[in-house]
């Protein structure tokens, strides 16, 4: 069996979209850590789509693989970044719960 991007190209922009949509979902739900990796997985879905759309047309040369390499790069480093601040809210809220507990005997 081969494989076949004329089959595959709508399959991966149907997955990138359902992703996309189950990020607001799991935002929704205050769920981060769903969110990321519905997020994760609509990027990567929708990068699988370019490639094939652009192989279709005639093959990538090397330049577009290092772009795509650094749009990767790129992404990465916003996740990362992300993921701190919301560890850092996480920890500021945690604090604030804390420090605003009634004391029992009061």
């Amino acid at each position: 069996m081969t494989f076949k991007p004329a089959i595959w190209f709508p399959i991966a922009i149907i997955l990138c979209a359902v992703n996309v949509a189950a990020v607001g979902f799991a935002a929704r739900d205050a769920e981060p850590l769903h969110a990321g990796i519905h997020a994760a997985l609509a990027v990567a879905f929708g990068l699988w789509a370019q490639r094939m759309r652009r192989h279709a047309r005639g093959g990538e040369t090397q330049s577009d693989m290092q772009a795509l390499e650094g749009e990767v790069d790129t992404l990465r480093q916003e996740l990362a970044e992300a993921h701190e601040r919301l560890d850092f809210a996480e920890r500021v809220l945690s604090q604030q719960a804390a420090t605003r507990r009634v004391d029992p005997q009061a």
